[in-house]
C-alpha cells in the first residue's frame, strides 16, 4: 500500500484533488490533499505566509502518517515539496512533480525561465496594491489552466481560487544533497500546458535530473481533465 500527500499549486487548494483522492483510495492506497497556508479553507493571513510556513505545513502532514509518503506537488507546489523534502527527508519515499517547479538550488520562481516566452500566466496575473499577493483574471482561467477541462470543473475552480501570496514566488528554494538529494524524483510533464510551458518543464527536469519522466498530453490540470490516467501513473510510480 502506498501513501500519497497531494500539494496544490498557485491560486488553488486541496479541492483541486477532489477527483484524484477517491480514485487512489479505490486502488487500496491512502491519499491526503492539504491546503497550504492562505489557500483553500486555510485562514492564515497572506502577510504571514512564507515558504518556510509551507514546508512546515507539509512536514506536519507527513508526520501524521504511519508510513513514508509519496509527495506530489503540482505547479508552484513543486517548490513547497522541494523545501519540505529538505526539512523532513526521512519520511518521504518519493517526490513527484506534476508540471511542477523543480528549481535549481538557491533559485526563486520569480524570473526563472523568463526567456521562454508564451506562458499565459503573465497575461492574466494581477498584483495587489500592497504587493503581498497576486490575483488571477477569471476571464483567462480556462485558456491558461483548464483548456481541456469540462465546464463544471472550470466553474468550480472559478469559485474557489484565491489570491496567491507573493512569498512563495520570490523566495529561493534551498536544499542539500544529503537531504533533498537522496529522495527519488519523478517528473510528470503536460504537453498542452499553457501555464508552465513544456519547454520550461523540460528545462527543469534536465537541470535537476529525475529518475523518470512521465508524459501526459493534457493541459495544466490533469487532476480535472484526466484524473483516471493521472492516478494510473501515480500508482505505477509507487510500484
Amino acid at each position: 500500500m502506498a501513501n500519497y500527500i497531494l500539494v496544490h499549486g498557485a491560486w488553488h487548494g486541496a479541492w483541486c484533488w477532489d477527483k484524484v483522492v477517491p480514485l487512489i483510495q479505490q486502488h487500496g492506497h491512502t491519499a491526503t490533499a492539504i491546503d497550504l497556508p492562505a489557500h483553500g479553507e486555510d485562514l492564515t493571513p497572506v502577510a504571514d505566509v512564507s515558504l518556510q510556513l509551507y514546508a512546515d505545513k507539509i512536514c506536519e502532514a507527513i508526520s501524521q502518517q504511519q508510513e513514508p509518503v509519496i509527495l506530489v506537488g503540482h505547479s508552484l507546489g513543486g517548490i513547497s515539496i522541494t523545501q519540505a523534502a529538505e526539512q523532513c527527508p526521512s519520511n518521504i519515499r518519493q517526490l513527484v512533480y506534476l508540471s511542477g517547479f523543480l528549481l535549481p538550488n538557491g533559485v526563486a520562481r520569480l524570473g526563472y525561465g523568463s526567456d521562454i516566452e508564451g506562458s499565459l500566466i503573465d497575461a492574466n496575473k494581477i498584483m495587489s496594491d500592497d504587493k503581498t499577493c497576486v490575483s488571477f483574471d477569471l476571464a483567462g482561467l480556462k485558456e491558461t489552466f483548464y483548456l481541456d477541462c469540462c465546464a463544471d470543473d472550470i466553474a468550480k475552480a472559478t469559485k474557489l481560487i484565491r489570491p496567491e501570496p507573493i512569498a512563495g514566488i520570490v523566495t529561493p528554494v534551498h536544499y542539500t544533497a544529503e537531504n533533498f538529494g537522496v529522495i527519488p524524483r519523478v517528473y510528470i510533464e503536460c504537453l498542452q500546458d499553457c501555464a508552465i510551458l513544456p519547454a520550461l518543464q523540460k528545462r527543469m527536469y534536465t537541470e535537476t535530473p529525475v529518475a523518470e519522466v512521465v508524459t501526459m498530453g493534457t493541459s495544466h490540470s490533469p487532476f480535472f481533465s484526466a484524473a483516471e490516467q493521472l492516478v494510473e501513473h501515480l500508482i505505477e510510480l509507487a510500484a
